[in-house]
């Protein structure tokens, strides 16, 4: 299995890791493979939409239809 070292971690970041593991039971090897499963499962989050840029157009002749005409219904 291929493994993985750090370099240069601060002594108080050890510390808190070690406080951790032990907590949840864990030697500092468990809890950082742990952690580091856990992290590999989160997904990315989505990147942002562009904004909408919207165009007008405008019918052209005017067309003589009027609703009426078209769905019958007198206005209602």
């Amino acid at each position: 299995m291929p493994a993985v070292q750090i370099r240069d971690v601060p002594p108080e970041v050890i510390a808190a890791l070690k406080r951790r593991a032990a907590r949840h039971e864990r030697s500092l090897e468990g809890e950082l493979r742990y952690l580091l499963a856990v992290i590999a499962r989160e997904e990315p989050p989505p990147p942002p939409l562009s904004p909408l840029q919207l165009k007008l157009s405008q019918a052209s002749p005017p067309t003589p239809w009027s609703r009426e005409e078209i769905y019958g219904d007198d206005g209602r």
